[in-house]
């Protein structure tokens, strides 16, 4: 099942809104693909804790992609960070809820655990689980499937009738960049995504903006520690990016602050879309 962030345990979990670590980071994003037949996650995650992440690599834990659309399916995470999945073993739909969990795989004990906080300094060795308990719980993400593109934010175009060498545009689901003509990314270059990084700031700014002035109740400001996540695509996109970064609201005078934690990232992504743009023509 999705776990919600009002989720309680009786003993230590990796969660971003729990503190029982020091480093209580467990950050999911989703790129999602397919082909005839099947769907293809591909996950990036990250682990604020040395323990957690030993134990996955020695084999003690496990880590599951959870799907809840009609019902919740759970499948293994091998190192590759991918899970293909056949499209009669799934149906993704509407608000399409997906969490990776970390499992236990033998009975822990927390002795030697030193990530917790110092709640736990004395009492720690007398906690354990069984197998098959939780360990961890990532944020969760959305996927809604009227979206053309699910969980991109940036969307590259070739528009060589341009007025201008660069547009910026913020679409429904994405926020677009148009080139006048494709040197203008910087495509030979090593350092293309960051040569474009003045682009994406303007467009994250500018999205950010639009999306304080239509979501927030004084036009200055948004938080997101009681805000359900908004229907508008790219608004969802930004919210679940920014709660993924631990970012627990934005307004207007932290922009910049904003888009600086939550640019790695976009970035990286920013840089692998330009693989088949010139040869579409898109």
């Amino acid at each position: 099942m999705i776990f919600s962030k009002n989720a309680i345990f009786p003993y230590p979990v990796l969660k971003n809104e729990l503190d029982d670590y020091t480093e209580n980071i467990f950050n999911l994003e989703v790129d999602l693909k397919d082909n005839t037949n099947e769907f293809i996650f591909e996950i990036t995650y990250e682990i604020g804790s040395d323990y957690i992440k030993n134990l996955i690599d020695t084999k003690k834990a496990a880590l599951f992609l959870v799907i809840r659309a009609k019902d919740n399916k759970f499948f293994r995470v091998e190192n590759n960070s991918k899970v293909s999945i056949p499209k009669n073993r799934i149906s993704l739909d509407n608000r399409t809820s997906i969490q990776l969990i970390i499992r236990a795989e033998e009975q822990i004990y927390f002795h030697d655990n030193n990530d917790l906080t110092g709640f736990y300094t004395g009492i720690k060795s007398k906690i354990s689980i069984d197998k098959h308990c939780l360990l961890g719980l990532s944020n969760v993400v959305i996927f809604d499937g009227s979206m053309r593109k699910p969980f991109d934010i940036f969307e590259k175009r070739i528009s060589s009738d341009l007025n201008s060498d660069i547009k910026i545009e913020v679409g429904s689901e994405t926020i677009i960049i148009e080139y006048k003509h494709e040197d203008y990314q910087f495509v030979t270059s090593p350092n293309s995504s960051i040569l474009n990084y003045p682009y994406i700031y303007m467009g994250m700014q500018k999205a950010l903006m639009n999306m304080i002035k239509e979501k927030s109740e004084d036009g200055e400001s948004l938080d997101f520690t009681d805000m359900e996540m908004p229907e508008e695509p790219l608004y969802a996109k930004l919210y679940n990016l920014l709660k993924s970064k631990g970012i627990d609201g934005v307004d207007i005078k932290n922009i910049d602050e904003v888009i600086y934690k939550s640019s790695d990232r976009i970035l990286e992504k920013f840089s692998n879309v330009i693989k088949g743009l010139n040869e579409n023509g898109n």
